[in-house]
Protein backbone atom coordinates (compact mmCIF):
# COMPACT_ATOMS: atom_id res chain seq x y z
CA UNK A 1 0.00 0.00 0.00
CA UNK A 2 2.86 2.52 0.58
CA UNK A 3 4.94 1.49 -2.38
CA UNK A 4 0.89 2.43 -3.95
CA UNK A 5 0.58 5.61 -2.22
CA UNK A 6 4.47 6.71 -3.38
CA UNK A 7 3.78 6.14 -6.90
CA UNK A 8 0.64 7.57 -6.87
CA UNK A 9 2.28 10.95 -5.28
CA UNK A 10 4.44 10.90 -8.37
CA UNK A 11 7.76 11.30 -6.34
CA UNK A 12 10.08 11.98 -9.42
CA UNK A 13 8.25 14.72 -10.76
CA UNK A 14 8.86 16.72 -7.34
CA UNK A 15 11.54 17.70 -10.07
CA UNK A 16 9.35 20.14 -11.15
CA UNK A 17 9.49 22.17 -8.07
CA UNK A 18 13.22 22.90 -8.04
CA UNK A 19 11.79 26.22 -9.19
CA UNK A 20 11.54 27.21 -5.68
CA UNK A 21 14.92 27.19 -5.57
CA UNK A 22 15.46 29.94 -8.41
CA UNK A 23 15.38 32.78 -6.02
CA UNK A 24 17.73 31.51 -3.68
CA UNK A 25 20.43 30.45 -6.19
CA UNK A 26 20.06 32.91 -8.28
CA UNK A 27 19.94 36.15 -5.47
CA UNK A 28 23.17 34.64 -4.30
CA UNK A 29 22.17 33.12 -0.96
CA UNK A 30 23.10 29.70 -2.08
CA UNK A 31 25.52 29.26 1.00
CA UNK A 32 23.80 31.03 3.59
CA UNK A 33 22.17 28.37 6.23
CA UNK A 34 18.88 30.09 7.28
CA UNK A 35 17.49 31.12 3.63
CA UNK A 36 18.61 27.52 2.24
CA UNK A 37 16.85 25.99 5.21
CA UNK A 38 13.63 28.01 4.69
CA UNK A 39 13.75 27.09 0.64
CA UNK A 40 14.08 23.59 1.06
CA UNK A 41 11.56 23.11 4.10
CA UNK A 42 9.41 25.36 1.42
CA UNK A 43 10.66 22.79 -1.44
CA UNK A 44 9.11 19.77 0.46
CA UNK A 45 5.82 21.72 1.09
CA UNK A 46 5.25 22.41 -2.37
CA UNK A 47 5.96 18.61 -2.96
CA UNK A 48 3.20 17.65 -0.56
CA UNK A 49 0.84 20.25 -2.11
CA UNK A 50 1.48 19.14 -5.75
CA UNK A 51 1.24 15.37 -4.79
CA UNK A 52 -2.21 16.41 -3.52
CA UNK A 53 -3.38 17.40 -6.28
CA UNK A 54 -2.10 14.45 -8.70
CA UNK A 55 -3.94 12.43 -6.17
CA UNK A 56 -7.15 14.27 -6.60
CA UNK A 57 -6.89 14.61 -10.29
CA UNK A 58 -5.99 10.79 -10.71
CA UNK A 59 -9.19 10.23 -8.49
CA UNK A 60 -11.58 12.50 -11.09
CA UNK A 61 -9.49 10.87 -14.17
CA UNK A 62 -9.90 7.19 -12.56
CA UNK A 63 -11.99 6.03 -15.76
CA UNK A 64 -10.44 8.09 -18.69
CA UNK A 65 -7.23 6.58 -16.97
CA UNK A 66 -8.51 3.32 -17.41
CA UNK A 67 -8.35 3.74 -21.32
CA UNK A 68 -5.15 5.66 -21.51
CA UNK A 69 -2.27 3.09 -22.39
CA UNK A 70 0.49 4.59 -19.76
CA UNK A 71 -2.33 6.00 -17.13
CA UNK A 72 -4.10 2.86 -16.42
CA UNK A 73 -1.22 1.21 -14.40
CA UNK A 74 -1.50 4.20 -12.43
CA UNK A 75 -2.16 2.56 -8.32
CA UNK A 76 -5.96 4.61 -8.61
CA UNK A 77 -6.71 3.19 -12.08
CA UNK A 78 -5.51 -0.01 -11.82
CA UNK A 79 -7.27 -0.55 -8.48
CA UNK A 80 -4.25 -0.90 -6.45
CA UNK A 81 -4.89 2.14 -4.39
CA UNK A 82 -8.03 2.46 -3.18
CA UNK A 83 -9.76 5.92 -3.70
CA UNK A 84 -10.66 6.09 0.18
CA UNK A 85 -6.95 5.76 1.04
CA UNK A 86 -6.37 8.07 -1.56
CA UNK A 87 -8.64 11.01 -0.33
CA UNK A 88 -7.01 10.16 3.11
CA UNK A 89 -3.73 10.49 1.86
CA UNK A 90 -4.66 14.26 -0.08
CA UNK A 91 -6.36 15.59 3.10
CA UNK A 92 -2.85 14.04 5.29
CA UNK A 93 -0.49 15.91 2.36
CA UNK A 94 -2.77 19.32 2.27
CA UNK A 95 -2.82 19.93 5.99
CA UNK A 96 0.87 19.27 6.27
CA UNK A 97 1.12 21.76 3.77
CA UNK A 98 -0.82 24.54 4.81
CA UNK A 99 0.45 24.32 8.67
CA UNK A 100 3.83 24.23 7.35
CA UNK A 101 3.02 27.39 4.80
CA UNK A 102 1.60 29.09 8.11
CA UNK A 103 4.61 28.77 10.04
CA UNK A 104 7.35 29.37 7.34
CA UNK A 105 5.59 32.49 5.90
CA UNK A 106 1.96 34.07 5.37
CA UNK A 107 2.72 35.04 1.74
CA UNK A 108 4.25 31.71 1.11
CA UNK A 109 0.72 30.39 2.54
CA UNK A 110 -0.59 32.51 0.34
CA UNK A 111 0.82 31.55 -3.02
CA UNK A 112 1.04 28.07 -2.03
CA UNK A 113 -2.92 28.41 -1.77
CA UNK A 114 -3.24 29.84 -4.79
CA UNK A 115 -1.59 27.14 -6.57
CA UNK A 116 -3.56 24.62 -4.93
CA UNK A 117 -7.03 26.10 -6.22
CA UNK A 118 -5.62 26.71 -9.57
CA UNK A 119 -4.56 23.11 -9.99
CA UNK A 120 -8.21 21.90 -8.30
CA UNK A 121 -9.66 23.84 -11.28
CA UNK A 122 -7.31 23.14 -14.04
CA UNK A 123 -8.30 18.98 -12.57
CA UNK A 124 -12.15 20.13 -12.79
CA UNK A 125 -12.84 21.78 -15.74
CA UNK A 126 -9.44 24.16 -16.90
CA UNK A 127 -7.39 20.93 -18.26
CA UNK A 128 -10.68 20.43 -20.90
CA UNK A 129 -9.98 23.67 -22.81
CA UNK A 130 -7.06 24.26 -25.53
CA UNK A 131 -4.23 26.72 -24.77
CA UNK A 132 -5.71 27.55 -21.82
CA UNK A 133 -4.44 24.37 -20.11
CA UNK A 134 -0.90 24.82 -20.83
CA UNK A 135 -1.29 28.40 -19.62
CA UNK A 136 -2.22 26.64 -16.28
CA UNK A 137 0.61 24.93 -16.33
CA UNK A 138 2.81 27.75 -17.33
CA UNK A 139 0.95 29.58 -14.30
CA UNK A 140 2.14 26.44 -11.69
CA UNK A 141 5.56 27.32 -12.21
CA UNK A 142 5.66 31.43 -12.22
CA UNK A 143 4.14 30.57 -8.64
CA UNK A 144 6.98 28.35 -7.44
CA UNK A 145 9.61 31.19 -8.27
CA UNK A 146 6.67 33.66 -6.31
CA UNK A 147 6.71 31.13 -3.45
CA UNK A 148 10.69 31.01 -3.22
CA UNK A 149 10.84 34.99 -3.75
CA UNK A 150 8.36 34.91 -0.64
CA UNK A 151 10.33 32.59 1.70
CA UNK A 152 13.86 34.42 1.40
CA UNK A 153 14.72 38.18 1.85
CA UNK A 154 15.90 38.58 -2.18
CA UNK A 155 18.23 41.87 -2.63
CA UNK A 156 18.63 41.98 -6.50
CA UNK A 157 15.92 39.31 -8.23
CA UNK A 158 15.67 40.34 -11.36
CA UNK A 159 11.96 40.10 -12.59
CA UNK A 160 13.55 38.78 -15.92
CA UNK A 161 13.41 34.81 -14.58
CA UNK A 162 9.95 35.39 -14.16
CA UNK A 163 10.01 36.23 -17.97
CA UNK A 164 12.33 33.29 -18.41
CA UNK A 165 9.96 30.90 -16.30
CA UNK A 166 7.03 31.68 -18.22
CA UNK A 167 7.88 30.83 -22.03
CA UNK A 168 10.06 27.86 -20.60
CA UNK A 169 6.84 26.37 -19.07
CA UNK A 170 4.88 27.39 -21.95
CA UNK A 171 7.60 25.56 -24.39
CA UNK A 172 7.49 22.45 -22.11
CA UNK A 173 4.33 22.45 -21.82
CA UNK A 174 3.60 22.20 -25.67
CA UNK A 175 5.63 19.74 -26.42
CA UNK A 176 4.08 17.27 -23.62
CA UNK A 177 1.04 18.11 -25.35
CA UNK A 178 2.51 16.88 -28.75
CA UNK A 179 3.87 13.97 -27.47
CA UNK A 180 0.93 12.63 -25.91
CA UNK A 181 -1.01 13.76 -29.12
CA UNK A 182 1.92 11.79 -31.34
CA UNK A 183 1.31 8.97 -28.92
CA UNK A 184 -2.06 8.44 -28.91
CA UNK A 185 -2.13 8.23 -32.69
CA UNK A 186 0.57 6.37 -33.39
CA UNK A 187 -1.74 3.91 -31.41
CA UNK A 188 -4.83 4.45 -32.05
CA UNK A 189 -6.04 4.99 -28.50
CA UNK A 190 -8.80 7.03 -27.56
CA UNK A 191 -7.84 10.86 -26.37
CA UNK A 192 -8.49 13.17 -23.66
CA UNK A 193 -10.96 16.02 -24.73
CA UNK A 194 -8.45 18.80 -24.48
CA UNK A 195 -6.41 17.00 -27.20
CA UNK A 196 -8.95 17.39 -29.80
CA UNK A 197 -8.71 20.84 -29.55
CA UNK A 198 -4.95 20.64 -31.10
CA UNK A 199 -3.12 19.50 -33.80
CA UNK A 200 0.37 18.26 -34.24
CA UNK A 201 1.30 21.39 -36.93
CA UNK A 202 -0.84 23.71 -34.69
CA UNK A 203 1.79 22.40 -31.94
CA UNK A 204 5.06 22.55 -34.16
CA UNK A 205 3.99 26.49 -34.69
CA UNK A 206 3.55 27.08 -30.90
CA UNK A 207 6.78 25.51 -30.34
CA UNK A 208 8.68 27.33 -32.69
CA UNK A 209 7.54 30.32 -31.41
CA UNK A 210 8.00 29.64 -27.94
CA UNK A 211 11.35 28.10 -28.26
CA UNK A 212 12.47 31.20 -29.98
CA UNK A 213 11.02 33.44 -27.01
CA UNK A 214 12.36 31.07 -24.51
CA UNK A 215 16.07 31.87 -26.28
CA UNK A 216 15.99 35.76 -26.25
CA UNK A 217 14.43 36.24 -23.21
CA UNK A 218 17.21 34.15 -21.03
CA UNK A 219 19.44 36.09 -23.48
CA UNK A 220 18.34 39.13 -22.36
CA UNK A 221 18.22 38.17 -19.01
CA UNK A 222 22.15 37.15 -19.24
CA UNK A 223 23.41 40.80 -19.36
CA UNK A 224 20.39 42.81 -18.30
CA UNK A 225 20.07 41.38 -14.98
CA UNK A 226 21.34 43.56 -11.58
CA UNK A 227 23.13 41.19 -9.87
CA UNK A 228 25.56 39.34 -12.92
CA UNK A 229 29.00 40.39 -13.39
CA UNK A 230 30.06 42.91 -15.15
CA UNK A 231 31.93 41.51 -17.73
CA UNK A 232 28.91 39.32 -18.86
CA UNK A 233 29.92 36.20 -18.61
CA UNK A 234 26.52 34.86 -17.80
CA UNK A 235 26.32 34.74 -21.39
CA UNK A 236 28.36 32.04 -21.52
CA UNK A 237 25.37 29.88 -20.25
CA UNK A 238 23.58 30.41 -23.35
CA UNK A 239 25.14 27.28 -25.33
CA UNK A 240 23.21 25.14 -22.62
CA UNK A 241 19.89 26.58 -22.75
CA UNK A 242 20.12 26.37 -26.78
CA UNK A 243 21.45 22.51 -26.62
CA UNK A 244 18.84 22.00 -24.00
CA UNK A 245 15.93 23.22 -26.22
CA UNK A 246 17.40 21.79 -29.33
CA UNK A 247 17.55 18.18 -27.57
CA UNK A 248 14.31 18.59 -26.28
CA UNK A 249 12.56 19.00 -29.90
CA UNK A 250 14.77 15.98 -31.06
CA UNK A 251 13.22 13.68 -28.74
CA UNK A 252 9.96 14.90 -28.96
CA UNK A 253 9.60 15.32 -32.88
CA UNK A 254 12.36 12.54 -33.97
CA UNK A 255 11.98 9.96 -31.48
CA UNK A 256 8.63 10.26 -30.71
CA UNK A 257 9.68 9.90 -26.87
CA UNK A 258 6.55 11.51 -25.07
CA UNK A 259 7.01 14.59 -23.85
CA UNK A 260 6.89 15.01 -20.33
CA UNK A 261 9.84 17.09 -19.55
CA UNK A 262 10.55 15.36 -15.96
CA UNK A 263 10.32 11.77 -17.42
CA UNK A 264 12.91 13.13 -20.49
CA UNK A 265 15.20 14.68 -17.84
CA UNK A 266 15.59 11.54 -15.75
CA UNK A 267 15.82 9.11 -18.58
CA UNK A 268 18.09 11.43 -21.50
CA UNK A 269 21.73 11.45 -20.15
CA UNK A 270 22.18 13.95 -22.39
CA UNK A 271 19.67 16.18 -21.11
CA UNK A 272 20.82 15.36 -17.21
CA UNK A 273 24.69 16.65 -18.71
CA UNK A 274 23.35 19.61 -20.23
CA UNK A 275 21.51 20.86 -16.86
CA UNK A 276 24.06 19.47 -15.00
CA UNK A 277 27.30 21.55 -16.74
CA UNK A 278 24.46 24.55 -16.55
CA UNK A 279 23.83 24.31 -12.79
CA UNK A 280 27.80 24.10 -12.18
CA UNK A 281 28.28 27.42 -13.92
CA UNK A 282 25.74 29.35 -12.95
CA UNK A 283 26.78 28.45 -8.91
CA UNK A 284 30.64 29.43 -10.24
CA UNK A 285 29.36 32.51 -12.26
CA UNK A 286 27.38 33.63 -9.10
CA UNK A 287 29.70 32.82 -6.54
CA UNK A 288 33.04 32.98 -7.73
CA UNK A 289 33.33 36.10 -9.87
Amino acid sequence: MLKAILKEMRVHQWIKNIFVLIPLVFDRQLFSIEPLSRTIIGFFLFCFVSSSVYLINDIMDVEADQKHPKKKSRPIASGSLPIPIAIITAIILVSISVIGGFFLSRSFLLILTIYFLINLAYSLKLKHIPLLDVLIIATGFVLRVAAGVSIIQVERFSPWLYVVTTVLALFFGLGKRRGELATIQQNNNEQRKVLDGYTIPLLDQLITIISATTLISYSLYTFSAPNLPDNHVMMLTIPFAIYGIFRYLYLIQVKNEGGAPDELVLSDWPLQVTFLLFAVSVVIIFYLF
